[in-house]
């Protein structure tokens, strides 16, 4: 990934719970992780289909850098 943006958002309170429940039982994954994996999936899925996001999202589940 070639540069970031920092974004502050709300989440619903279940939402939060079940993201650090998840964060909990997964300590190889963090915020910064799995928000961008499910963004750049949410993005492959209703997008235009940008090959940048699809290595984003590979990158971001295979941890490389």
């Amino acid at each position: 990934m070639n540069s970031t943006q920092n974004i502050f958002t709300t989440l619903p309170e279940t939402l939060h719970q079940s993201l650090n429940t998840y964060l909990e039982k997964h300590p190889d994954w963090d915020e910064h992780r799995l928000i961008t994996a499910a963004i750049s999936l949410f993005l492959l899925q209703n997008a235009d289909g940008d090959r940048r996001v699809s290595q984003i999202y590979l990158d971001t589940l295979f941890r490389r850098s």
